[in-house]
């Protein structure tokens, strides 16, 4: 895999002053749990990286529940934490991979080129028997430079100039029934932004909780072109993450998130949602 990296492989790799793993834990329903479970016990020597105050900025009128953090900020932060463009970066969460999904998605987009997720996360870590620590590392900053790839994020205006394009691939990552219409238990609007198809991007893990193999995300994603530009939503631009990392390791180049996902979209008042009965 390309950007999925398996624990025992990063076990051998975390002594090396060059590699820092990032965790990424964090809990929607209880803010404070990730920090928390970073100071009970982690990985020896990674920094912990908060959801809402890291890798999201301020929610305003537009730009959904987790807007994109300032990248220049961001990049302070990755240098603060002792990253500069050679550093290898490992990020890591429970295991569920949104969250270090979305840290290994903000740092590619920043042009940290060397960033992986660590495959099973913490869980599968632990579970392994790898060394883990309750001792904060003492950090030495770098100075990390950004070079932003801005090419991987879309637009709303982009997004909606292409609803009903059949040259592009709009893809909806969130659960069945928040796609339909059925049920949202979160945005206050239910459906989908039309011409997208759903693609759950818990899919793209086996029962394990591992990703699937290159061929079976081959399989899974092969509703969609790979000629095509892909566009990838979820709610707020966390989960979505994932389901880009999939099409990435299934071969596909040409891949955007929207960023601000559903939750942006339906700020826009004039913006169609369509749904399935």
């Amino acid at each position: 895999m390309k950007y999925i990296i398996d624990s025992t492989l990063a076990n051998t790799l975390q002594w090396n002053k060059n590699v820092i793993f990032l965790d990424c834990r964090f809990q929607l329903a209880n803010p404070s749990y990730g920090f928390e479970a970073y100071l009970q016990n982690h990985i020896p020597l990674s920094r912990y990286v908060d959801l809402n105050k890291d890798l999201s900025s301020e929610v305003k009128q537009h730009g959904g529940r987790h807007p994109l953090p300032d990248l220049e900020e961001f990049g302070q932060l990755l240098g603060k934490l002792g990253i500069d463009q050679n550093t290898i970066v490992i990020c890591y969460d429970d295991g569920t991979n949104e969250n270090a999904a979305r840290c290994w998605f903000l740092c590619k987009l920043v042009g940290q080129k060397f960033t992986f997720v660590l495959n099973g996360g913490y869980t599968k870590w632990v579970e392994s028997g790898f060394e883990i620590t309750s001792e904060i590392v003492d950090i030495v900053p770098k100075k990390f430079v950004v070079n932003s790839n801005n090419q991987i994020v879309s637009s709303m205006l982009e997004v909606k100039s292409n609803s009903q394009s059949e040259k592009v691939n709009i893809v909806d990552s969130r659960e069945l029934i928040r796609f339909k219409g059925e049920h949202e238990p979160i945005d206050k609007v239910a459906g989908h932004i039309p011409g997208a198809k759903h693609s759950f991007w818990k899919d793209v893990l086996n029962e394990n909780g591992d990703f699937k193999s290159k061929e079976e995300l081959e399989i899974l994603f092969a509703h969609l072109s790979k000629e095509k530009e892909t566009i990838v939503y979820c709610g707020s631009g966390v989960t979505g993450c994932v389901n880009y990392l999939g099409l990435i390791e299934a071969g596909y180049r040409n891949v955007k998130l929207y960023a601000g996902s559903f939750s942006d979209w339906i700020s826009y008042d004039e913006n169609d949602v369509n749904k399935i009965n």
